[in-house]
């Protein structure tokens, strides 16, 4: 008697959990079975706008880091213009990546705690209020200038580091798994946007004030080569960043939670599936209409990320993630940084001092747009339109072997590439690299790390294998500002010691990738199957079932 009363009431609780899981499945089902509809492509502005003003203000600082130098490190008979010294130049160029980092990690951790929808408002004002705080740094004393300079561009990128995770995860949650890839891949490339109107905005500024306010080239005149107005140049610059993700924030506001979020992690199923017919206009008819009782009940498979577990099933997913992101962005933000310093290097900007500062900002805001117009954006695109045809594991692999021979190709013949005449090559391949990394490794990360992991977990272990890479970002923004210098001591930037060289940084970025491309094989291919199947949670309640089945009678 007692056995059949206990068998009654395993039978009971696995026809609630069955249903449970049934109506769970129906509306994710419908979600990856959804046809594209408007709907797609508002979340991927709604997102991508994000992701622009991220671009946007991560690397407009290089457009301005030449003017700062010449406006607040001005040395009187110096036959070049003033630079930023060594340790300011630094903290100038990667305080906004310790904040990004900070951001990835506690926003991923938040978004699968509090929720995507929640969390994703935060991070777009904190980007646009210190966006804003980031052009009104005050005094005119150098130290308290760059001091609150790099403030409030710590707490601008904390905001931009919250955006990752939650943009990825809120759009492979959303998509359907036939065209998941090219919608998180299209929020993603925004970034390239973000860095072409970067440069053209700084091109536009800095003609306006060439053309307004004359001045002489630093040998002409080194103090009247800098006119006190430059000083609104960057400041401007800087400002401009808030204005897109301050548009977008109403609706930003309006999306509701992901269905998968609100199914698989907050147990609410009717809520996902109202959210979803709302939004996707589609009757999902799921018979779930109450939240299930059991919800509160913890499955033996909600496994943490400390856990033995978690290990066994994603441990090398995760190292897989975060080791090819980390190798990607010393090279990626290395060379977005400085290429201002590589193409002065080649010759293609001319010398700083034949150059009054605003002249300066043109010149090298033009090279950047260039890069940017020819390789940088067609990469994403091209990886938006291929991801899902050939696969994110095929678009990683070549985006990391062509980095690879593209990068020895500019190291190794090195000198033949400074001689007059031969820049057109070099920047010709240097475009190339560029290129096969957002057709490529820095596109598909920031896709795979959004698909691969239990819904519960994958807002964190995105912002962790994002940190990672921000960790490689700093690295290659604070190494290249030292390794690049010359060998000749006497012929390095003031302030800084001899270096290896433009040519053998090179070489070692190259190697860089070459590591990239190895650890590309950690990484599973997750074209075609849902986030359920890649994460194996469609398993997990398979094995609860068979569980209830071997209960005796």
């Amino acid at each position: 008697m007692h056995d059949f009363a206990l068998y009654l009431f395993v039978l009971c609780l696995r026809i609630v959990k069955e249903g449970k899981m049934g109506g769970d499945m129906k509306v994710l089902n419908a979600l990856d079975s959804a046809k594209t509809q408007w709907y797609h492509f508002t979340a991927i502005i709604i997102a991508g706008m994000g992701f622009f003003t991220d671009a946007y203000d991560l690397f407009c600082i290089s457009l301005v880091t030449k003017l700062l130098g010449r406006i607040y490190y001005h040395v009187d008979g110096s036959s070049k213009p003033g630079s930023l010294p060594p340790n300011v130049s630094a903290a100038v160029n990667g305080v906004a990546f310790c904040g990004t980092l900070a951001g990835q990690l506690f926003f991923g951790w938040l978004g699968d705690k509090m929720g995507r929808k929640k969390v994703y408002g935060m991070t777009l004002m904190l980007m646009c209020i210190c966006s804003i705080a980031s052009g009104l740094s005050f005094s005119r004393d150098p130290k308290t200038v760059m001091a609150t300079l790099c403030f409030f561009r710590f707490w601008l990128g904390f905001g931009i580091g919250g955006d990752y995770p939650l943009s990825a995860t809120i759009m492979s949650e959303y998509a359907n798994k036939k065209t998941r890839g090219a919608f998180i891949a299209a929020v993603f490339a925004m970034q390239g946007f973000g860095i072409l109107a970067g440069g053209i905005f700084a091109i536009i500024i800095s003609a306006a004030f060439e053309a307004s306010f004359k001045a002489p080239p630093y040998q002409v005149d080194p103090l009247g080569s800098t006119v006190p107005q430059a000083d609104y140049v960057w400041r401007i610059i800087l400002m401009v960043g808030s204005l897109p993700a301050l548009l977008t924030y109403y609706w930003r506001m309006k999306m509701p939670e992901t269905a998968r979020y609100t199914a698989l992690v907050a147990k609410n199923v009717k809520q996902a599936t109202a959210d979803m017919e709302k939004v996707m206009q589609v009757d999902i008819g799921t018979e779930q209409k109450e939240p299930a009782a059991v919800s509160t009940v913890k499955s033996g498979n909600e496994f943490g990320l400390f856990t033995k577990k978690f290990l066994t099933r994603h441990g090398l997913h995760l190292l897989g993630t975060t080791s090819t992101w980390f190798l990607l962005d010393i090279a990626y933000y290395s060379q977005n940084l400085f290429q201002k310093d590589i193409f002065s290097a080649i010759g293609w900007i001319p010398a700083a001092k034949t150059m009054n500062a605003i002249e300066e900002v043109q010149k090298i805001a033009r090279a950047q747009t260039l890069i940017a117009l020819c390789s940088t954006v067609p990469g994403y695109w091209f990886t938006v339109f291929l991801i899902d045809r050939i696969g994110r594991f095929t678009i990683q692999l070549i985006g990391f072997t062509m980095m690879t021979v593209f990068m020895f190709a500019l190291a190794i013949p090195y000198h033949h590439w400074t001689l007059p005449g031969n820049h057109i090559g070099f920047v010709v391949l240097y475009s190339l690299t560029f290129f096969f990394a957002n057709f490529g490794p820095n596109a598909t990360t920031f896709v795979v790390s959004a698909e691969i992991f239990p819904a519960r977990l994958r807002s964190t272990c995105h912002g962790i294998s994002a940190a990672c890479g921000k960790v490689g970002a700093m690295v290659g923004a604070f190494g290249f500002l030292y390794l690049a210098q010359p060998q000749d001591k006497t012929k390095a930037d003031a302030g800084y010691p001899a270096g290896i060289g433009v040519r053998n940084s090179l070489i070692v970025l190259g190697v860089v990738n070459l590591l990239g491309l190895f650890f590309t094989f950690l990484v599973p291919e997750s074209k075609g199957k849902s986030l359920e199947e890649m994460s194996r949670e469609n398993e997990d309640s398979t094995e609860e079932g068979a569980d209830n089945k071997t209960v005796p009678v």
